[in-house]
């Protein structure tokens, strides 16, 4: 069985395979969306506070699990749960 990161590498390999041989087409942006865009992005993506937090140890080793499978550090998926429920944007998952 293939492991959940060695999937998230294929995948990255087989996106920049496609982007190097010209499939992708710009979206035709004017300029300054683009730079919005690009500022939005820039502004999401900055990390300039630093928080501790205390976890269970349990929930410390579910939350590493989850992470694993998705192929991404696990400190990043804490991140990112909390950045979509500050945005409002988190959702429950079906059960």
């Amino acid at each position: 069985m293939r492991s959940p990161r060695r999937k998230a590498t294929d995948l990255n390999a087989g996106l920049l395979e496609s982007v190097e041989k010209g499939e992708w087409r710009s979206s035709g942006l004017k300029p300054s969306e683009r730079a919005r865009f690009e500022r939005a992005a820039a502004d999401t993506l900055r990390k300039d506070r630093r928080v501790n937090l205390r976890l269970s140890s349990r929930d410390l080793d579910a939350i590493k699990k989850r992470a694993l499978l998705e192929g991404l550090p696990y400190q990043t998926l804490i991140a990112s749960v909390i950045h979509r429920y500050a945005a409002g944007t988190l959702q429950e998952a079906d059960r």
